[in-house]
């Protein structure tokens, strides 16, 4: 039996981990759950799966927390503290890196060091801080399974195969809401439209990131550091259907492409049960059905967060986590209605021309990267 610890298990991944680990009771068990603010949500899964530690934000949340739960009550901890707890418990095997943004890192670094194997859903941990947590990967010789769709369909489709025989990888892309939209209605393109995905259900943050196409620039930094493949050899095609997840090209001409619906709970099953497979409750796959599978390039004048995280890689050094932080920051403003769609883009190409880059050696120098990218891009909506 492998022993869980979930990062953000009240949101979409986390609520994906859980069903999966209650369909198969015999294969595992839950150890840690840390949550933000919904306590309600935490309490119900702290009564079903009864981890040995959960953590919350902030204190008012803990003390929610405390009123809702019954006569099981395991250690309520909180913030950053209680996050790291979670992610070290001594009786979980992997943690579930699911957490949204650089407020993943921390935990996830924590959990290496604790000797954990991770199943990866925070990109922003690799994108941030890529050289660092593949060294302290190979350190303490833990495994860091993908559970990104792309990456799973990456990480699937290399088994069994030479690394220097890969010619490509190629990550697929939905395209988002406004694939079909023009540079001038893209400007006015307002918030409950950019939250309308067309075939994903996400949280609110990468949903807006698909929109802009960010979130499939930092999917192509988490490429580099996850399968040690340069910017040149990764490509981005967008795939409306999402029925192919992505794929590796060989030096023979063939391509090895891993297709199934669109439903996180697959590749979270595979990430959790790897080298064997489980069943995971999504809906087969129906290729009659579905008909026709079409392709098209990627729009970089329109979209221009994919080209920004292209040029962060090939820089190099701090500008990935300049990129993640900016990000970050306009979205959020995004969200709150402080700026326009088209903004974000232009907000985090502001503050990538206006940093300074640096070669970061330990985590403190990538957090200071990561805080002067979010007071700086702070000063340009401001």
């Amino acid at each position: 039996m492998r022993s869980l610890s979930i990062l953000g298990s009240t949101g979409s991944i986390g609520l994906s981990t859980l069903d999966v680990v209650r369909q198969h009771p015999e294969k595992f068990s839950i150890s840690g759950l840390a949550a933000g603010r919904d306590v309600v949500t935490l309490a119900q899964q702290i009564k079903e799966f009864r981890p040995t530690a959960v953590s919350v934000m902030d204190t008012d949340a803990a003390i929610k927390l405390s009123a809702l739960l019954g006569d099981y009550k395991p250690d309520i901890l909180y913030g950053i503290e209680g996050t790291i707890a979670v992610a070290t418990v001594e009786e979980a095997d992997m943690v579930v890196s699911a957490i949204v943004g650089a407020a993943g890192l921390i935990p996830t670094v924590s959990a290496i060091t604790a000797g954990k194997h991770i199943a990866l859903a925070n990109k922003e941990t690799l994108v941030v801080a890529g050289a660092l947590v593949s060294d302290l990967i190979q350190k303490h010789k833990v495994h860091l399974l993908p559970v990104d769709s792309e990456h799973s369909a990456i990480f699937q489709s290399l088994q069994g195969h030479r690394k220097e025989d890969v010619v490509r990888i190629i990550l697929t892309a939905s395209g988002g809401p406004f694939r079909n939209t023009s540079a001038e209605e893209l400007k006015l393109v307002c918030l409950e439209q950019a939250l309308k995905h067309p075939q994903w259900t996400m949280g609110a943050k990468i949903t807006i990131d698909s929109a802009t196409m960010m979130n499939k620039g930092l999917e192509v930094i988490e490429a580099h550091w996850l399968f040690a493949i340069p910017a040149e050899k990764i490509d981005v095609v967008v795939h409306p259907q999402s029925i192919i997840h992505s794929m590796v090209e060989y030096i023979d001409g063939c391509v090895i492409a891993q297709l199934g619906a669109p439903d996180m709970r697959a590749p979270i099953a595979y990430a959790l049960s790897w080298p064997e497979r489980c069943e995971s409750g999504i809906q087969k796959l129906d290729l009659a059905k579905i008909g026709t599978l079409t392709f098209e390039e990627p729009d970089m004048e329109r979209f221009p967060a994919l080209r920004l995280a292209f040029d962060a890689l090939k820089a190099g050094r701090t500008c990935p986590a300049v990129l993640n932080a900016a990000n970050e920051i306009a979205v959020a403003a995004f969200l709150d209605k402080k700026i326009r769609f088209t903004e974000i883009a232009e907000t985090v190409d502001k503050t990538m021309q206006a940093h300074e880059a640096y070669t970061p050696v330990e985590l403190d120098d990538y957090l200071h990267a990561d805080r002067w990218a979010r007071d700086t891009a702070t000063k340009f909506i401001a």
